[in-house]
Formats: structure tokens, sequence, C-alpha cells
């Protein structure tokens, strides 16, 4: 009799986890980002907006600059889609932007939402490229590559071109001269994009471009420091005997490697270094300064502040 009890007993104590399991289950991943005037109470309202439909908030990241009245905030939050539909969630958000006169307020569901639709642009170098693709095919970034855009061409055979293929990924071979940087055709081809990245792409993008395109440009490049410019940048750091070499992704704007900075990474290198150990460690810099980057964009992270600046949380 006590062994059926106890069997009895553990039985519903089983039941009682498999629907405390199942009820925790439901709930899913919420991000809001939020930008105003910084006035008293508004992390108290971003609460009450979300507990008021049975949310739960799991970290709040916020930043308020000295001596300037304005207000920053990334909140991760779970809730059960059964009780707060996606829509009636952009109402509440928009309600709360409206009542602190807000300048930016966005809301994110990745498990609802699609995901962020991408160019990629790049020419001949191939290493930021390929890191991209392989990140996209282990689902390690929340993108779909929409296209690949080059302006220089790729053999049928080759490691990039037989990826694409497989995976359905359209390839533009778009040569370029000083004359005709093809922007109206890649114009067409990204329309239906949410932003783009180049992927070490060496053409500059015109003011024309940025402003018709009107969505954000992510771009990656070396951060030798000291900076070499010119031809082969990372032989004139490694015959310079530099000890430090970096990476910089940054937005694009018309003033040249000068748009607001979203990640840097540097690493040390020394006598002992190859020129061939030089170039790649630089090169991998640039593949986890761009791959971080983006996702850091993607996870609503970086947000603009002042006129070339950006906060990223």
């Amino acid at each position: 009799m006590v062994l059926g009890r106890g069997s009895s007993t553990t039985a519903s104590l089983r039941r009682i986890a498999a629907r405390a399991f199942h009820s925790s289950s439901a709930l899913i991943q919420g991000i809001h980002v939020f930008q105003c005037p910084d006035v008293v109470g508004i992390v108290a309202k971003l609460a009450e907006c979300i507990s008021s439909r049975g949310g739960n908030i799991n970290s709040v990241d916020v930043f308020v600059p000295e001596n300037k009245q304005v207000f920053y905030s990334r909140s991760e939050f779970v809730f059960d889609p059964a009780r707060w539909q996606r829509d009636v969630m952009d109402n509440d958000f928009l309600n709360l932007s409206k009542l602190f006169n807000a300048e930016t307020s966005t809301v994110r569901v990745p498990d609802l939402d699609p995901k962020y639709k991408i160019a990629v642009l790049a020419s001949k170098q191939n290493h930021c490229l390929v890191d991209l693709l392989h990140r996209w095919q282990e689902g390690r970034l929340p993108v779909h590559i929409n296209c690949v855009i080059s302006n220089h061409s790729r053999a049928p055979n080759t490691h990039v071109a037989r990826f694409l293929e497989r995976h359905g990924i359209p390839y533009y071979y778009l040569p370029t001269t000083s004359g005709n940087k093809r922007e109206e055709e890649i114009l067409e081809l990204v329309e239906d994009t949410d932003f783009l990245v180049l992927a070490r792409y060496m053409q500059i993008l015109s003011g024309s471009f940025l402003k018709t395109y009107g969505k954000d440009v992510i771009n990656i490049h070396h951060g030798l420091l000291p900076s070499f410019k010119g031809g082969n940048p990372s032989k004139q750091a490694f015959d310079a005997g530099v000890k430090l070499i970096g990476a910089t992704s940054h937005f694009v704007t018309e003033e040249l490697d000068e748009g607001p900075i979203i990640e840097q990474m540097v690493e040390r290198v020394s006598h002992r270094d190859t020129l061939q150990s030089f170039i790649l460690k630089s090169e991998n810099l640039e593949k986890q300064c761009l791959a971080q980057a983006i996702k850091s964009y993607c996870e609503l992270r970086v947000l603009p502040y002042e006129s070339k600046k950006t906060v990223v949380f």
C-alpha cells in the first residue's frame, strides 16, 4: 500500500512538472529598443506595459548620456503569444512611444517575425563572404540571404559558386568601371532587402545610391594600426613592424570609412609572425568583426547616438 501511494504521488508530481514545462515552453522571447527624451518613470511604464500582458522582463539595458536629456534602452522579455498577440503588442508599444515622444521604438519577436532579408556585396576576396555563408548555413546569423552581388567573376566550379548553387542563392556578376559602378542595377536587385552587407566590396557607393536605397549598409575594413592606405595594406603594416592590428565594422555614409562604428576588434602581432600568418590574423579579425556587427544589428543592440556614434548594448 505504501508503494502504491508513493507511485501515485510520483505520477502526480510528474504530471505537474510536465504541465509546468509545457507552460514555460509556450513562452517566447521579445526584444524592445527605445530612444526618447529622458524623463522620470520610463522604465516603470515599460515594465508595466509588459507585465500587464503577462510578460516578464529578463533584462533591461539603459543608457542616459551625461548632461544630455536622452534615454536609450533595450529590453528582453518573455511572453505567451496566446495571451499577447503580435499586433496587440505593436499597438501597446506604439502607445508607449507616443506617451514619451519616442524617436525610436522597435519591437521584435525572433520566433514569429520574418528573418531580415539581406544582400551581400563582395569583390575578389572571399574570406568574409565565405564566413557569412557558413554562419548562415549553420543558423548562427538570423538572416535570409537574397543574393550575392560581385564585381568579380567566380568560376562555376569554385567553392563559393557551388555553395550558392546548392542553396539556391542567386549570384550576380556586375563588372564595374570608373565611369559605371552599376548602381542602378544593384538597386533593382536589392530592392526587397532590409539592409546590405559589404563583405570586402572594394567599390565606393555614391551618396545617390545610399539615399535611393534608404536603408542601412554595413561595411567591414581592416583597422591596421597605425593606418596604412592604398594597395596591399597588410604588406605595408607587416614591413613597418606594427604590433597591433584590427578590424572595424561600421555603417556606410557618404564620407568614406567615416560612418558610425558598430564593432571593432584587435589582436597583437609580433616579430614571430610571417607575412602569411599576419594576413591570416587580419582576415580572421575581419570575419569575426563583420559577423558580430550583423548579429548585434539583428538583435536590436545598435542605436544611433549623436551624429557619428552608436550605442551598442
